[in-house]
């Protein structure tokens, strides 16, 4: 009974899987618990090299039924190309997490450091240092402002927070050759050092950094009030930025501009799922078109044929001439050759949409010997009801992607310009920090101090006086730093200002050059409908004039030159409808593309593309037509 239920399970499991949607790339995030999340890499899914179910599903006997919708979700599922450029967005949306976090590098920017050198106050080498008398040029928590980054614009402070932490144990031994500071020739000391700090960055423009350090020495300076003693420092510290990189707006430009980034890769894959869609429609209507030149071609061949077939039978009664039979079998291997390029032309064309509509094309022998058959047909209306110019302009402005990328450039360089505009101000910095310090150890009697002049005690004494503030110092500072000349943030802001300037020019060209290119498609589309109804004219014409010629030649009153020349005619007359019927389907794929509805008009959503499994459900016809070729 287990070992059915698991296989229950495992299958219900299984059935479950195959139908998500395996195709679409993916990043999952780390999982687990804080801190170690943060230290876990990300799981990459793997490229997928394996075709969609409905491929498969749509061979039936070695032929592959098509209609343009199915060639279309097939191409979305399972085109190479396409499946490339899904990455874009994943790598836009993680260039936006990038962002958040803030800051030129990972790390805290301005240094936080501890050397190995005693605390200042503590023991006699730090009531020296403390004095102004001692060597001690070690920073014990202090900021270093000495490290400068680069960039144009302000940079933008780390937004994530960072934990540091040093510690450090040490025993030295020092000889010393002045007695009355050490009261010894030979100064040990051991000790231990822990420093630890939390730094926020702030979006405004500056740093929150709180410290804790714990300082331990014990010594052998019969100088010492207290021995061995500890130390504790707890300092809150504050700098902002109160001119140059002053402002969210300034410093949350680069989270917006990865946010505009991030929409532009979504409209970046639009661009790309339409050209997709517009390649597949027109190789699907061009195959369409040359299967009916094959048809065509075969018609014309039987005719040729029959022609041919009753003339010899008219020679064997003694109607005609011998040597007339030479013309129409001449007549007749001509068609016979043109339609076997038509077939050669159309095994070519179903080689390159296979190539669309696989991940590995032809190179699956299943898809390979699988003739395909179109099960669609170019639809020519009577009249073209299409709606005046300004009205599709306005259609193309809010479907096009190119005019919707425009739009996202010129925001970015909006955002961009505020960080040039920012650098004209000069530097102005204020800092400000309090400290709160504790001491307490075991008392030395060697000191020679009376024991109530000092408390001892531990570490839970030293931390009490730092939450009483019985030792609290404070600190300001401001720094100003004006730029005399400033000619690179200057020459920086008219580079930003002259490149928006001409994206308004170059945004106005396109938008003159898109009114043309609409406005040319329109004609093109209208003269494409009126020479496909010529033409249909024409073929009508044509057919009746070689029924006509065939019965007065039945009746003798016509010759084989004038068939020959009838039969020609109706076969280019066939030829150029089908010319003028594949040239019609173009020009409204033309029309849909220059206006950005190819989407729409072929109902295929962006979010299902992004995902790589469109819901669109296949269904073959109750009868199957046996080929698309005759």
């Amino acid at each position: 009974m287990r070992i059915r239920k698991s296989l229950a399970i495992f299958l219900a499991w299984a059935s479950i899987v195959s139908q998500l949607p395996a195709q679409q790339p993916f990043v999952e995030r780390p999982q687990g618990r804080i801190p170690f999340r943060s230290y876990k890499r990300p799981t990459v899914g793997p490229g997928i090299l394996t075709n969609s179910d409905r491929l498969r599903s749509l061979i039936r006997g070695g032929i592959l039924y098509l209609t343009l919708q199915d060639a279309i979700a097939l191409a979305v599922e399972n085109n190479l190309d396409l499946q490339v450029d899904r990455y874009g967005p994943l790598s836009a949306e993680w260039a936006l997490e990038r962002s958040k976090a803030g800051g030129p590098l990972k790390g805290v920017t301005n240094g936080n450091s501890v050397v190995n050198q005693v605390t200042s106050g503590q023991g006699a080498a730090g009531a020296l240092a403390a004095g102004g008398l001692g060597t001690n040029n070690g920073n014990g928590g202090g900021n270093s402002g000495n490290g400068q980054i680069s960039q144009i614009g302000p940079i933008t402070p780390n937004l994530d927070p960072v934990f540091q932490n040093a510690s450090i144990w040490s025993h030295k031994t020092t000889p010393e050759s002045n007695i009355l500071y050490y009261g010894t020739s030979s100064l040990v000391d051991v000790a231990h050092v822990f420093n630890s700090s939390v730094q926020q960055g702030l979006i405004t423009g500056g740093y929150v950094i709180v410290t804790g350090n714990e300082s331990y020495l014990n010594e052998n300076s019969p100088g010492n009030l207290i021995n061995p003693s500890v130390l504790p420092t707890a300092q809150i510290s504050i700098q902002h930025n109160l001119l140059q990189g002053f402002g969210a707006a300034v410093n949350n430009r680069n989270i917006r501009i990865s946010q505009k980034q991030l929409t532009g890769a979504n409209v970046t894959f639009r661009s790309q799922l339409t050209v997709l869609v517009q390649n597949v429609v027109n190789l699907y209507w061009d195959l369409v078109a040359s299967k009916e030149d094959l048809k065509a071609k075969q018609g014309a061949r039987d005719i040729s044929q029959k022609f041919f077939e009753d003339t010899q039978k008219r020679i064997e009664l003694g109607a005609l001439a011998k040597v007339e039979v030479y013309r129409s079998e001449a007549d007749f291997s001509s068609r016979k050759q043109e339609v076997a390029i038509a077939q050669q032309t159309e095994s070519q064309q179903e080689t390159q949409l296979k190539s669309l509509l696989s991940r590995n094309g032809v190179e699956d022998p299943l898809l390979d010997a699988a003739r395909i058959v179109t099960l669609d047909r170019i639809q020519v209306p009577d009249s073209d009801d299409i709606p005046p110019l300004r009205q599709l302009v306005a259609t193309a402005l809010a479907h096009r992607p190119d005019v919707e990328l425009d739009k996202i450039n010129d925001e970015v360089a909006a955002i961009n310009a505020l960080g040039t505009t920012n650098n004209l101000l000069p530097f102005l910095q204020a800092r400000a920090s309090t400290t709160n310090k504790g001491l307490s150890g075991s008392l030395n009697p060697l000191a020679g101090v009376p024991q109530a002049t000092f408390s001892g005690g531990g570490l839970g004494t030293a931390l009490s006086q730092i939450f009483q503030h019985d030792f609290t110092s404070r600190s300001g500072t401001l720094i100003f730093q004006p730029y005399i000349g400033n000619r690179g943030a200057q020459a920086d802001y008219g580079v930003d200002q002259l490149q928006l300037r001409q994206g308004d020019l170059v945004e106005r060209k396109n938008r003159n050059d898109m009114v043309v290119a609409i406005s040319n498609d329109m004609i093109a589309l209208r003269q494409a409908r009126s020479r496909y109804t010529n033409a249909v004219n024409s073929r009508t014409l044509q057919r009746d004039l070689l029924e006509k010629e065939q019965q007065k030649f039945a009746l003798g009153s016509s010759t084989i030159d004038l068939i020959i020349a009838a039969e020609r005619a109706l076969s280019a007359a066939q030829y150029v409808e089908i010319t003028a019927l594949s040239n019609y389907s173009h020009a409204r794929v033309a029309l849909d593309q220059v206006l950005g509805t190819t989407l729409e008009t072929n109902h295929v959503s962006v979010e299902e593309s992004l995902k790589g499994k469109l819901t669109i459900e296949s269904k073959l016809p109750a009868a199957l037509p046996e080929s698309g070729s005759k």
